[in-house]
């Protein structure tokens, strides 16, 4: 799972429904064809395709996809390795993930809040 360290050098996640796929990989830090790669090795990424069969990600891919990133680049994993250990979360409740969603959602509003008061 992507961990607290990690959140640090991406950027905030923008509330928005759907991403693009420049959107993700900037966000990712991960390059556009590696994400076309990531969607056939791992089941748990399947962004919609629209016309033109663009794809389009929505918030719960782009964690995925960070926490991909955290177990192959900061972990250490093999995609095989990755893929088991995401099978294995996604069959329990992670708590982890809520957290950072929760995080990420605080931070959004304390932006917002500055904003606000300004």
């Amino acid at each position: 799972m992507l961990e607290p360290s990690n959140n640090d050098e991406l950027p905030a996640i923008p509330g928005k429904r759907y991403f693009t796929i420049g959107e993700v990989s900037d966000l990712c830090a991960v390059k556009p064809h590696v994400l076309r790669y990531w969607e056939q090795e791992f089941p748990q990424l399947k962004p919609v395709k629209r016309r033109g069969n663009r794809r389009y990600y929505q918030r719960q891919d782009v964690l995925v996809i960070r926490q991909i990133r955290a177990l192959l680049y900061d972990q250490g994993f093999t995609i095989g390795g990755a893929r088991q250990r995401l099978d294995g979360e996604e069959a329990r409740e992670d708590v982890t993930q809520t957290q950072q969603i929760v995080r990420q959602m605080r931070t959004e509003l304390e932006e917002l809040l500055k904003t606000m008061r300004r």
